[in-house]
């Protein structure tokens, strides 16, 4: 059997699939995993993923391309699966990816769906209504024929050794991007949790994108390490491993540190729900008013003045709350 799994959105959207990508690896001979841009350094670090496919679907993203008539014409092509598992999140349609795959000649889709597929959906699964991303792609699986093949928790392939990045000896890290401005803690608040961390006795590493510099170099200051736009993927992987809890909004690295298991302190807007995108699988401390105005809104710039949800947490909490996950360690 050739698989296709399809998660079209970022980088730790692509983490979450990942336990489903392996259930669909226990019984497929070959499986390829169709993402987008952002998603697909995220797909290289999945284990069970024999190929990666990426392509830019005019749904999906934060800035979508148009619709190209030759650009689909191009991937319909180049896809070879009998069977396809299409992965979205709870407010997204599967449909238009499903005309696509009918378009290549899958024989077999399965998806979550509220909307009528016509004959675009060989299984239409209805997720339960408050399950964490990663279990509704669980779900989707076994249901499509793929039963889960161990306990279901986050995984990477083997991060390669970080020690040049993060010097010897224990380390916190604290991770102040957001991939959206609504997700993320103020540069100001998260300086102050690293000099308050530092004074706790904690060594403390910043991490941040290429395009973060800036931001990395002003929140590590005089008491952190600043390794900002200095770790790929694979990278980031390893520091993240290597720390005793990870500090972050509710972005990429909060999966990635899940998924190299390492506790995580979720500086969590409330614009998505926690219930489903929390940090999965780990030990982890949940800080941020989820009750606040902006609740439910996918909003991707906050839509209340001062961002009371998440600037009403203090240093002092996120130093608590490390100290509270090291202690369980």
């Amino acid at each position: 059997m050739k698989a296709l799994v399809t998660r079209l959105d970022s980088f730790g959207d692509v983490l979450l699939a990942g336990p489903a990508v392996r259930a669909v690896a226990a019984r497929a001979e070959h499986v390829t995993l169709l993402c987008g841009p952002r998603g697909a350094p995220a797909a290289r670090l999945l284990p069970g993923v024999d190929d990666v496919l990426v392509w830019d679907a005019p749904w999906g993203g934060f800035q979508p391309p148009g619709v190209d008539r030759a650009d689909i014409d191009r991937l319909v092509d180049r896809i070879d699966a009998d069977t396809a598992l299409i992965l979205t999140s709870f407010h997204q349609s599967p449909l238009p990816t499903a005309l696509v795959l009918r378009l290549a000649g899958v024989a077999y889709i399965a998806a979550d769906s509220v909307d009528y597929p016509g004959s675009l959906l060989d299984l239409r699964h209805r997720r339960a209504r408050h399950a964490h991303e990663t279990e509704a792609a669980l779900d989707l699986a076994e249901a499509a024929g793929f039963p889960r093949p161990d306990d279901g928790r986050l995984r990477v392939l083997p991060p390669p050794g970080t020690a040049t990045l993060t010097g010897p000896g224990p380390y916190v890290v604290l991770h102040p991007g957001a991939s959206v401005p609504a997700r993320a803690w103020s540069p100001e608040r998260s300086a102050e949790a690293v000099r308050e961390l530092a004074a706790a006795g904690h060594r403390v590493l910043v991490t941040g994108g290429p395009g973060e510099r800036e931001l990395t170099a002003y929140v590590a200051g005089d008491h952190g390490t600043d390794l900002g736009g200095r770790t790929e993927a694979p990278e980031l992987a390893g520091v993240l491993a290597g720390a005793g809890a990870v500090v972050t909004g509710n972005t990429a690295p909060a999966h990635l540190a899940a998924a190299v298991g390492t506790p995580v302190v979720s500086l969590f807007a409330p614009v998505v729900p926690a219930e489903r995108w929390r940090p999965y699988g780990v030990p982890y401390v949940l800080l941020g008013d989820q009750e606040a105005p902006c609740a439910g809104s996918r909003a991707r710039d906050c839509p209340v003045p001062g961002h009371p949800c998440l600037n009403t947490v203090t240093a002092t909490d996120v130093v608590t709350a490390v100290e509270k996950l090291l202690g369980e360690a």
